[in-house]
């Protein structure tokens, strides 16, 4: 019996051994475990804005370009870039006599137009009118003599002193000279056709048309400014040559600009009329400008190796201060949302279908499924899941991947 007992006694202080050391094994284990080594940040409330940003070129929103109407010299030029001018100033004088030429061709034509239509409605000119009155005159005595001959033979056939022949000889000179008659009559009278004056009328339209058009040239032989504005870019000078429809200056009102912004495809959909835009021009790092969206595209198409839609973004702000033709950073605000929990994008994952975050409890990352909404280029909304404060990990410092249950340790 005594035996017995000792050797129970010695079977669990066997089983006490092991336990311990197997306690102390798991102890030791989790003593000496590494533990990985994450970045993490808070679950916060704020105003989550979500934003896209592209590149622009300003432009000005009324620009009037001034070329030059004819081949010909410039004369005199009263402008130079930058200068503010009033509405209706002078600035460039071209050689005038080219054009000048022109115009008293045309003018010649419209007279020339204008007499050939004056005639047509007046049956001809007083010339033309006298001549043909004059041959109707001699026609009447002609046929009369016809006809008188024809009277005259008509007595001699009846007492036999005329062949029959010779009467009808003398009826056909009456006739003959009865149509040459008539015809004379209607010419004097009906001249023209309603097609000819028809066709007069046309000549003339056209002569006055040509005369506006020289005209017109004439006058752009003096640019004038057409509205209050800034002179911002030139290429005249006093006696060089300017080939017809050469580029000579652009001016606007530098304080009514706009931009026009190429939006990538895929960020069109986010994008509306009213919505604020932030500009930047690295010229001057430290200023900025406000405008918000006023027309969005009708179609895409290639910009570079980029497929974009153009956006016209008016700026609101007065003085600008940015040059036509200068290229920009736009930032539109697609959304604004007051009061939002969020989280780093970086904190969130997609896994097998699902969107987590790795929660830190204790000392170790819990797995946690949430629901998210908007985002911008750092934060994403968090609409379930977590709580404000809650600590979430953002990633590890060397790049191993997260794990639910594995010790961590916190760095900054």
């Amino acid at each position: 019996m005594a035996e017995q007992r000792r050797q129970s006694g010695r079977r669990w202080l066997w089983v006490g051994a092991a336990v311990i050391t197997i306690a102390v094994f798991f102890i030791a284990r989790s003593l000496l475990r590494v533990r990985l080594q994450v970045r993490v940040a808070q679950a916060e409330r704020e105003v989550l804005l979500s934003t896209v940003s592209t590149n622009g070129k300003v432009e000005p929103e009324q620009n009037d370009l001034f070329y030059s109407p004819i081949a010909t010299t410039v004369k005199k030029v009263y402008v130079q870039t930058g200068d503010k001018v009033p509405a209706g100033k002078v600035m460039i004088v071209l050689d005038d006599v080219a054009a000048r030429a022109q115009v008293d061709a045309a003018e010649s034509g419209v007279k020339a137009a204008q007499a050939s239509l004056d005639a047509a409605l007046h049956n001809g000119t007083q010339q033309q009118q006298q001549a043909t009155e004059a041959e109707v005159a001699q026609e009447t005595i002609t046929r009369d003599q016809a006809q008188a001959n024809l009277q005259a033979l008509n007595k001699l056939v009846a007492s036999g002193a005329a062949s029959p022949s010779e009467v009808t000889a003398a009826r056909q000179q009456l006739d003959a000279a009865d149509a040459s008659l008539k015809a004379s009559e209607r010419t004097l009278h009906n001249r023209y056709s309603q097609d000819e004056i028809a066709r007069a009328r046309a000549a003339l339209t056209e002569a006055q048309a040509n005369l506006a058009a020289a005209e017109k040239v004439e006058a752009q032989t003096t640019i004038r400014s057409t509205a209050p504005g800034t002179v911002y870019s030139m290429d005249a000078a006093p006696t060089e040559f300017a080939e017809a429809g050469k580029l000579l200056l652009e001016m606007a009102d530098l304080n009514r600009e706009r931009v026009r912004a190429y939006f990538d495809e895929p960020d069109l959909g986010r994008l509306a009329v009213g919505q604020k835009a932030v500009i930047e021009w690295v010229a001057k790092p430290d200023q900025e400008w406000h405008g918000h969206i006023e027309r969005l595209p009708v179609t895409v198409e290639m910009y570079s190796t980029r497929t974009v839609g153009e956006v016209l973004v008016h700026i609101d702000d007065s003085n600008t201060g940015l040059l036509p033709d200068t290229n920009v950073t736009v930032t539109v605000t697609t959304s604004s949302l007051p009061d939002v929990l969020s989280v780093p994008r970086e904190a969130i994952h997609l896994e097998n279908g699902k969107t987590v975050v790795y929660k830190v409890e204790g000392d170790e990352l819990v797995r946690t499924p949430v629901t998210t909404g908007t985002y911008n280029l750092t934060r994403q909304a968090v609409l379930s899941g977590l709580k404000e404060g809650d600590v979430v990990a953002t990633g590890t410092i060397n790049g191993q991947p997260l794990e639910e249950g594995v010790p961590i340790k916190v760095v900054h």
